[in-house]
């Protein structure tokens, strides 16, 4: 298993590591398999989105915020509920085929983390299963 870090700026921000996962996969050879990217944080996620536009990234945190406010009625009292809720919804893992020594991903996609209760320096776990050259 391969740990990735991740330091965020805000408390809610999109970082895309799909660079950070593009070298992973060419300094170990990987070949041809699949790339599984896993988030062990309870107030962050992982997606695959749009990474030309950086509107994207504002319109995607702008309308959880929307969906799920910050400060709202929640029983979680620690003043982050609303992180976790956000985190549910993107989702904690991920997984991303690799051929030829290659993500598999459209042209337009990136892989983001997504902090919902930052700054704050975060992990990412990722391990390939298939062959390496």
């Amino acid at each position: 298993m391969i740990e990735i870090t991740v330091r965020t700026r805000s408390r809610e921000d999109m970082v895309d590591i799909t660079s950070k996962l593009e070298e992973i996969v060419r300094k170990n050879n990987f070949e041809n398999g699949i790339l599984h990217i896993y988030v062990p944080h309870t107030t962050a996620g992982i997606t695959v989105n749009e990474n030309a536009d950086p509107s994207v990234k504002v319109d995607i945190m702008s309308k959880l915020s929307e969906l799920v406010p910050r400060s709202g009625n929640y029983h979680h009292l620690e003043g982050n509920a609303d992180a976790h809720i956000k985190a549910s919804i993107v989702g904690s893992s991920l997984t991303i085929f690799v051929e030829e020594g290659r993500l598999v991903l459209g042209t337009w996609q990136g892989v983001f983390f997504c902090e919902f209760d930052g700054p704050r320096t975060r992990r990412c776990l990722v391990k390939f299963v298939g062959s390496e050259t």
